[in-house]
């Protein structure tokens, strides 16, 4: 299959973003061929890399949220990130941060980078779909956060929270779902 004729394809079937496997179907070619021929369509700007294993047509824009979640399936945007845009975080983080029930692991797409952190199953919940990816409730960035942060694992200042904009209610109604010691340092917060 001809470049531009991969191009028309992959336009017509409208999908913001390629796997390997997608590839491997609508052209046709086993894994080595199309390997070889996945380097000379992205030398010659037919298609753009934008993760290990993933491609979009050249001058596709997508978000890296997007892409993020369904490279590491299950996961939920949280963290630093979810509350930098609620607008409880004052700082812009450069790493996207997901939280998932699979091993904690670290991508670059498009040249940012994304980590996937491991919480426990239990603590798998209080998300909402948001422009096609899963991202936590403010009050659930929070305690995710405040569960990293007890175990050592980030690290916030407390100056650059702005945790008026949070629902105190609705903060000690998840918070019941997490261990104790977030429980209590929770309240100390409040």
């Amino acid at each position: 299959m001809r470049g531009i004729e991969l191009l028309e394809t992959v336009r017509r079937m409208n999908k913001p973003y390629y796997t390997i496997a997608d590839l491997e179907k609508i052209t046709g070619l086993p894994k080595n061929s199309l390997y070889v021929s996945l380097k000379r369509w992205v030398s010659g700007g037919i298609l753009e890399k934008a993760a290990q294993g993933i491609y979009l047509p050249r001058g596709t824009t997508v978000s890296i949220e997007s892409v993020a979640s369904q490279i590491y399936i299950p996961s939920y945007l949280s963290f630093e990130s979810a509350l930098s845009r609620y607008g409880i975080l004052n700082l812009i983080p450069y790493t996207l941060t997901f939280a998932t029930t699979r091993k904690t692991r670290k991508y670059t797409i498009q040249g940012r980078e994304v980590e996937f952190r491991q919480i426990a199953p239990a603590l798998f919940f209080g998300f909402e779909i948001k422009e096609g990816y899963l991202i936590a409730l403010p009050e659930k960035a929070f305690l995710d956060e405040i569960y990293f942060m007890i175990r050592g694992k980030t690290t916030l200042d407390p100056d650059e929270l702005d945790i008026k904009k949070l629902s105190i209610q609705t903060l000690k109604n998840l918070s019941k779902r997490f261990p104790p010691y977030v429980q209590k340092y929770l309240k100390r917060m409040l």
